[in-house]
């Protein structure tokens, strides 16, 4: 018999009694997952349910009988904590914020967007699979917390990311499970009569419809689309089920309702954006709809339009290899943009070249990196060696400009360190450092009173850590093995698994090849020499996920799972299955050691060792992402130092044998080296070290911050500026532009002199001399710049200095500009000089893209 299917359907909504009402605005807020008290609250409602809802308020609220929501009603202790979270909840809403505070007058001006495929907010709303989305989820916290104008869109996925299932062989199976949207903590918009707020997408055999939901993030509100609904084709519905699932077919149909969609979602809400962040190139499309929003608005054309909402947008790539991009092939963008396209009056030829490194070359794909690239004003990376590597990646789109010259500004990644701090060090903190480290982890000089922390107690906070993680593991053990089998391992078994009093080394991360989760394992006998060290043993916790078409990477699950069946180590090493939110909270909040060894520079930023830096643990990593620009001997430990190695599987032999050496003759040693107290005084003073020096550095409350300060305000203010004209400033922008690209090639640097000698005095000034053939280029469209730097072997100039020179007249028709170097450092100085055009209101790195040089 076929299953029956529904003739209709409505919702029925929870009754409380009035004194229990409060829930329902502390269950809709995700405040509560950065309030270890709301969260305790909602736990000891039914502690078994709060665990078998994943913890999500509202499911939990929605599992309780009448029997006991009449005894919470009456029950004097439980209103007396509910109160007490409502007022938290409601004076953080209504209390002053940093953006106000330094930005005063500019909220009624500033309207920040941040797009992204997917937000990481708790494991209860499972639309994230990594890195990525845990960094979204924190950047709103942050934002939230700051007070910025902001709200984010993405997308609402039916069946999110799978859920991992090892089989007895230790390969990795995908289970997905279908996701009631009416259980979780977020709204259906509604109209004034009740019905769904929809918008719709236009594919050019078919319009497709979405609805709109929003979860509330503190101050900041998250929208999501979502495709799941009647009007729409079956295989419509299915857009939003899964996220990064499905071919190129399916993702250019995801990224049109997240860019596209996502724009026409603000314009029905009445949100008028000054920015848009593009958070990955996933949202690149956002650009061809808000650019089609201002033409219908302002009565221009695409190119006038382009220049307005350039200036106004943002793009983070988070990328070190252009293959991880996503391209699109001409025919594809045919059949999905056509009529979009069409609409803003752009050919599909022109379309393309915006996408492409090389315009002209019909060869190339068009990529969604470039394509948002050419779309934003500002672009960065999200680390400093991140935006090294991105610079030269991308140096082909800037062919004048040195790799160091190419605009890709670096803001590093951070964690919202509320969110991952655990219970035992929060209170800890609470103690010692007052509650001002909540309101402002950035602040460095609030962790300097880390220093106030007695060490039996920091230590003593740390072994109650480790211990909680011992217990979980063995939980999740327990679980996952009574899955396999169908048997309950014994209470023995259990029992081994583990020890609550070794050192801890936790590993856990998408299992990607680049970041070589095998490393650990490469001499097999040498590593369980280290587990079971007689003085001084170790043990691993290991947890991730391989992308569902990763085979490789399934590879790597399988021999680490295989490794520790047939090497019997079960004692010292564990496999965790089904990595999310919550196994990565209970991972950083207990381990002594987070270990990363990713191929450099392959890892852009990684974000993982970050959050046991305020949870007391220590990071051994390779130089790369965070870890390259934070690392210092007094917080952690490098594997390697920067060096490159052309045969990788040398390099992995090498770095597994420092690796082994680290934990052997450092590591360990540090962890056991205890005084007549019992504390290991060098290990709690790197602790310190560590919450001190990298907690404040790497923290979203920085880097929400730092985007305000370099993107999202001097963003705001040129749209603004350019939008609010009547078109005068976009088109006098666009005809400048379009002039300086015919004319640009008529500038030549002609020469320079200088009074410098063969020895200088370095407190004797150098003045510089250059001429300058304009052309047919006016002078105040010229920026000449010094060059300065240390000279290389073959002439080339590192640790480059750029010094704006001064117009000192005219020869002729040449312009003589001048510039005096003081105060130089001692050795060799070179330099030379360059002209780039400049305009007040047209981002020249980003867009124009040109550069001349003084020709030897």
């Amino acid at each position: 018999m076929k299953i029956p299917k529904y003739v209709r359907s409505f919702e029925v909504i929870l009754d409380l009694p009035e004194t229990l009402l409060p829930l329902l605005e502390l269950a809709r807020n995700y405040y509560w997952t950065w309030n270890h008290s709301i969260r305790d609250l909602f736990r000891d409602i039914d502690r078994n349910a709060w665990m078998v809802t994943e913890r999500n308020p509202l499911a939990l609220l929605h599992s309780l009988d009448r029997e006991r929501i009449d005894e919470l009603a009456s029950d004097r202790s439980f209103l007396e904590h509910l109160n007490e979270a409502v007022v938290s909840l409601r004076a953080y809403m209504n209390s002053p914020t940093w953006f106000d505070a330094t930005y005063p007058g500019e909220r009624d001006t500033t309207q920040i967007a941040y797009f992204c495929a997917e937000f990481g907010i708790t494991e209860s709303l499972p639309i994230y699979s990594g890195g990525l989305g845990i960094l979204a989820g924190d950047h709103l916290k942050a934002a939230s917390d700051l007070g910025l104008p902001l709200v984010g869109v993405g997308l609402l996925y039916n069946r999110g990311y799978f859920r991992q299932r090892l089989n007895f062989d230790g390969w990795q199976q995908e289970v997905y499970p279908q996701n009631d949207a009416f259980q979780l903590p977020i709204t259906m918009l509604r109209d004034s009569e009740g019905r769904p707020v929809r918008v719709e997408i236009e594919f050019p055999d078919r319009t497709v419809h979405c609805q709109l939901w929003k979860a509330t993030v503190g101050r900041v509100d998250l929208y999501l689309l979502d495709s799941n609904v009647m009007e729409n084709q079956p295989a419509d519905q299915g857009i939003t089920d899964n996220l990064y699932g499905g071919d190129e077919d399916m993702r250019i149909r995801q990224e049109m309702i997240l860019g596209i969609g996502g724009m026409k979602a603000l314009a029905t809400l009445g949100i008028k954006p000054t920015v848009c962040h593009m958070n990955e190139g996933h949202a690149g499309f956002l650009s061809l709809e808000r650019i089609r929003q201002y033409m219908d608005e302002h009565g221009c054309d695409f190119h006038t339009a382009r220049q307005v909402i350039m200036v106004g947008n943002v793009f983070t790539t988070h990328t070190v290899v252009a293959a991880a991009f996503d391209l699109f092939e001409p025919p594809l963008l045919q059949k999905y943009l056509g009529k979009t396209i069409a609409s803003t009056g752009l050919s599909m030829a022109e379309f393309i070249r915006l996408g492409r490194t090389d315009p002209n070359n019909e060869g190339e794909a068009f990529n969604m990196a470039y394509f948002a690239m050419s779309m934003a004003g500002r672009v960065n990376g999200v680390a400093k060696l991140h935006a090294e590597v991105t610079r030269e990646m991308f140096s082909d789109r800037w062919p004048n400009y040195p790799a160091a010259d190419v605009p890709v500004t670096a803001v590093t990644n951070g964690i919202h360190t509320q969110t991952w701090v655990g219970r035992r060090m929060a209170a800890l903190f609470d103690r010692y450092l007052g509650e001002e480290w909540r309101e402002h982890p950035e602040n460095p000089d609030l962790w300097e009173k880390v220093d106030e922390i007695p060490d039996d107690d920091l230590w003593s906070t740390i072994e109650n850590k480790r211990g909680d993680l011992v217990r979980f593991a063995r939980r999740r053990y327990q679980r996952d093995i009574e899955r396999r089998t169908q048997n309950q391992p014994d209470f023995a078994t259990l029992n081994s698994i583990l020890d609550p009093r070794i050192l801890t080394i936790g590993f856990a991360r998408r299992f990607a090849t680049y970041k070589r989760a095998t490393l650990m394992i490469a001499d097999r006998n040498r590593l369980k020499q280290l587990l079971f060290h007689p003085d001084r043993p170790i043990q691993i916790l290991i947890a991730g996920k391989s992308h569902p078409r990763d085979d490789a990477g399934k590879k790597l699950i399988q021999e680490l799972v295989q490794y520790i069946e047939q090497e019997g180590v079960q004692s010292r090493m564990l496999f965790l299955e089904d990595y999310d939110m919550f196994v990565a909270r209970q991972l950083v909040q207990g381990v002594d050691v987070w270990l990363n060894n990713p191929r450099r520079p392959f890892e852009a930023s990684g974000t993982s060792g970050m959050k046991v830096v305020p949870n007391g643990g220590l990071n051994c990593s390779i130089l790369d992402g965070w870890w390259d620009e934070g690392y210092d001997p007094e917080v952690g430990w490098a594997i390697g130092g920067r060096e490159k190695d052309a045969d990788p599987g040398r390099q992995d032999w090498i770095q597994s044998r420092e690796l082994y050496e680290l934990i052997e003759r450092k590591i360990a040693p540090t962890f056991y080296e205890r005084s007549q107290a019992g504390v290991p005084e060098a290990w709690v003073g790197m602790v310190r070290n560590s919450i001190k020096s990298l907690g404040p550095r790497f923290s979203t409350g920085r880097m929400v911050a730092e985007y305000a300060r370099e993107a999202y305000i001097p963003s705001s203010r040129d749209f603004v500026g350019m939008s609010s004209d009547g078109n005068t400033t976009s088109s006098d922008a666009l005809a400048w532009t379009r002039s300086i690209r015919e004319t640009w090639s008529g500038v030549r640097v002609m020469s320079v002199s200088d009074n410098a000698r063969l020895t200088n005095s370095a407190d004797t000034p150098v003045e510089i001399c250059a001429r300058v053939f304009p052309g047919a280029v006016s002078v105040d469209d010229l920026k000449v710049e010094l060059v300065v730097g240390r000279p290389g072997q073959y002439r080339e100039l590192h640790d480059r200095t750029a010094i704006p020179m001064q117009l000192d007249g005219k020869d002729g028709d040449q312009l003589l500009y001048r510039a005096s170097l003081r105060g130089l450092r001692s050795g060799q100085v070179g330099y030379t000089v360059r002209v780039r055009p400049q305009h007040a209101h047209v981002p020249v790195d980003a867009d124009i893209r040109l550069m001349t040089w003084l020709q030897e």
